[in-house]
């Protein structure tokens, strides 16, 4: 397993800051949240994506991939019964695709509750095909540049889209693509009826990719949640993929996070 911290944890520090306290505590990737760079893709030019994955490069630094792809944009949506918003959905993830490539990414997740959720005039299974249509137009782009989506599943906290791990396998399977196969997040799946690492272990054929937390919205082990089993699993079914730090209380501070979390990560692999 390699580590990774999602970049938005560093708020508004200088890159450079951020990217020496990253490899300061061990990690050695980034999972980039595209509205740190800018509030549209289109508005990132190929100057700033060649800067930023230099610098990343500069500091023992890989980035790995993005994520919350359509936080804090307008005009999207994943669900929507619109088919010209679905077009311009389908349009702006072709467009982050490029962008993860050009950072050196190789995979997408695909969280984003506000961009999915759908109404009470829509059944779950509307809102899969839904996705399924849109997600589908997106696989060329995904295949020219190299890139994977990987389909994340929400608490009801979040949204009412895909709360269970069974149901973004069903949208997986409906689109019938490698490039889009599963995310998996500590928080996230603390609201499932079924253990963690019972998810993880169901879920190995299409996983491949995990982001550590805790239900407190801090890093992993900095809550209740009992790390061993989930490591454990990830070791069991071999997964040697990227494990990032995702944290939404950012009060403890980067560094305390930063270095809580990869110790506790550390021993709960033991």
């Amino acid at each position: 397993m390699k580590f990774a911290i999602c970049n938005e944890t560093f708020g508004d520090w200088p890159i450079e800051q951020g990217f020496e306290v990253t490899r300061k505590f061990g990690y050695t990737g980034l999972e980039v949240a595209p509205f740190t760079l800018a509030k549209s893709v289109y508005d990132i030019s190929e100057s700033q994506r060649s800067e930023y994955r230099k610098c990343a490069v500069e500091h023992g630094l890989e980035i790995i991939g993005l994520h919350w792809l359509l936080a804090k944009t307008s005009g999207y949506h994943l669900t929507t019964e619109d088919l010209s918003i679905r077009s311009k959905t389908s349009d702006y993830l072709c467009a982050l695709t490029q962008l993860c490539s050009d950072l050196g990414g190789k995979f997408m997740v695909l969280g984003s509750p506000l961009q999915r959720n759908f109404p009470a005039s829509m059944t779950h299974e509307e809102a899969m095909a839904n996705a399924a249509d849109l997600l589908a137009t997106v696989v060329p782009s995904l295949v020219r540049y190299g890139i994977r989506i990987a389909i994340e599943p929400l608490g009801p906290q979040e949204g009412n889209f895909l709360n269970h791990a069974f149901q973004a396998r069903k949208l997986i399977d409906m689109i019938g693509s490698p490039q889009i196969q599963l995310h998996l997040d500590v928080k996230a799946m603390s609201s499932e009826e079924e253990a963690i690492e019972t998810i993880i272990r169901k879920n190995a054929d299409i996983f491949m990719h995990f982001h550590a937390n805790d239900p407190n919205l801090l890093g992993p082990g900095m809550g209740d949640v009992d790390q061993r089993p989930i490591f454990a699993a990830l070791k069991e079914i071999g997964y040697a993929g990227w494990v990032s730090v995702e944290v939404f209380d950012y009060s403890p501070g980067v560094e305390t996070i930063l270095r809580e979390s990869m110790a506790n990560m550390l021993a709960a692999i033991g």
